[in-house]
């Protein structure tokens, strides 16, 4: 009876801080990083408890934490007390738990709810496991003497434990330090809990991995149940209302995102104060949820790489506080930067569909061009241009080039005048390094910024130069490709296949 599904990890490519507004769009591709939600029964046999005044027991178990909390689910109230002796709690597992059983409460009919009675007093048995891809293993191949390579980094067992400095000096248990790459860890896992959870109790029919384009009028309904509650359980969860852009990508898959307004989560922030849960999650699922979001993925022959510079994460609460305030204290040139910002990302946008177009009119003329310039730098690339078919290739890659300095050069006028390190000076210098080598396409720092990642999208090839050149410069290149798909439901558990994660969905360059 084992259910386990699946949902990618981010990039946020355009529309860092932006996308936090309505009608602002951000271009947000999904990843091969894929964080996996297994849900089972606890028990063969259900105890023998009354519908009405139940609890029932809940085992959430984190191998790469070395965690293994107990709860109990009240079925009345849907209340969750923790009954382990430890104070680690996951907020995100707890909320997306509660909601879907509260979904699943407020659409079911009482036949269906007497089944769903039935299943949840057998207990819940719900294993959350994250690729490597999603947390930094720097130190643990520098501490082995291993070189800062993709190869190094594919040598490490799939689900590496992840609980580092577990015990200080003093002997005592301290939290664990987590270091993360910046792909959506906790929106992956939230959205992995609730489609598991929303199958496993028979709410939704997820899509299988093999299922093809999600398409249909009920693989749409269900996936909207799925982002509803995920985006419900991961606000709830932060104590914030964010953009959504990384649930959105994880429940479809990549896109181009219009936020939802604020207000469809007002009834879920209401829940316990004179209004149940069920009540509440039944007024979210009826909500206006106004987000737009449009299918995007990059055009062919194209490959997205992620670095990690090794020089410490970002706070992208802090940050977004800090550009909010600059905001309010300079409204004139912010808005001004703003809006320069918008229109680069527009003009990025279009010339990546007019390439994908491109490819769909001639893709002989297409490919030949991107084999040629993936092997020149870009001041190279009009020489190649000889049919007209290619010359528009050109025209479209090289005005994708000045979009991206465009971006780049108002993120960094933002920062400054934030006093925040957006686009810090050893990104840029390796941003421009990496732009200025053959066959690349872009480069920037995803999201917020910061010292977490960079990004480049390269042509054709070239990928494996970049990543040479990134070990040289000490920068370890991780093994995260584009995605498109979204969440979805897995045939085995991960651990028992030997196809686990982004590991062996790439070639190792």
């Amino acid at each position: 009876m084992a259910v386990v599904a699946s949902a990618p990890g981010k990039v946020l490519m355009t529309g860092g801080y932006l996308v936090l507004e309505k009608p602002n769009a951000g271009i947000v591709l999904s990843t091969n990083a894929r964080f996996y939600a297994i849900v089972k029964p606890l028990n063969e046999e259900a105890k023998p408890n009354s519908w009405a005044w139940s609890w029932t027991d809940v085992k959430l178990t984190s191998p790469q934490m070395g965690r293994e909390i107990m709860y109990k689910l009240s079925l009345k109230t849907l209340q969750l007390q923790s009954v382990s002796s430890s104070d680690t709690r996951n907020p995100f597992v707890e909320y997306a738990l509660q909601y879907v059983v509260a979904a699943a409460c407020a659409t079911f009919d009482q036949p269906k709810k007497d089944e769903l009675q039935k299943l949840l007093l057998l207990g819940l048995d719900i294993t959350i496991l994250g690729c490597n891809e999603f947390y930094s293993y720097r130190n643990q191949i520098e501490a082995r003497g291993l070189p800062l390579t993709s190869e190094s980094l594919a040598s490490l067992p799939p689900f590496t434990s992840i609980a580092f400095n577990e015990e200080e000096s003093s002997g005592q248990k301290s939290k664990p330090e987590v270091a993360k790459t910046g792909l959506g860890s906790s929106a992956a896992m939230t959205t992995a809990v609730v489609a598991a959870l929303l199958h496993y109790l028979g709410v939704v029919s997820l899509p299988s991995e093999f299922s093809g384009p999600l398409e249909g009028d009920k693989v749409s309904a269900d996936l909207d149940v799925v982002h509803v509650i995920a985006q419900t359980a991961h606000c709830i969860a932060q104590g914030k209302v964010g953009s959504g852009f990384d649930v959105s990508s994880a429940v479809y898959g990549s896109q181009r995102y219009v936020r939802f307004s604020p207000e469809v989560l007002s009834s879920a922030q209401d829940a316990g104060r004179g209004i149940s849960i069920e009540e509440a999650i039944g007024n979210v699922l009826k909500a206006n949820w106004d987000h737009e979001r449009t299918k995007f993925s990059l055009p062919p022959m194209m490959t997205l790489l992620l670095g990690e510079p090794g020089t410490g994460g970002s706070s992208t609460p802090s940050m977004v506080g800090a550009v909010k305030k600059w905001q309010k204290s300079d409204p004139q040139n912010s808005l001004e930067t703003w809006k320069k910002l918008s229109e680069a990302n527009s003009t990025l946008e279009m010339h990546l569909k007019t390439l994908s177009k491109l490819a769909e009119i001639n893709f002989d003329d297409y490919k030949s061009t991107i084999i040629k310039c993936s092997t020149l730098t870009s001041e190279k690339w009009r020489d190649e241009a000889l049919e007209p078919n290619q010359i528009e290739v050109i025209k479209a890659l090289l005005g994708a080039r000045d979009a991206i300095l465009g971006i780049r050069c108002n993120m960094r006028k933002m920062g400054e005048a934030a006093g925040i390190p957006i686009e810090p000076e050893s990104q840029t210098q390796l941003l421009d390094t990496t732009m200025n080598m053959e066959g690349v396409l872009l480069a920037g720092v995803p999201g917020a910024g910061g010292f977490d990642a960079v990004f480049a999208v390269t042509l054709g090839e070239s990928s494996s130069n970049v990543v040479k050149v990134w070990s040289s410069l000490n920068v370890l290149a991780l093994l995260v490709r584009e995605d498109p798909r979204g969440v979805f439901l897995e045939s085995n558990d991960p651990r028992t296949t030997e196809i686990t994660g982004a590991v062996s969905s790439i070639r190792i360059e």
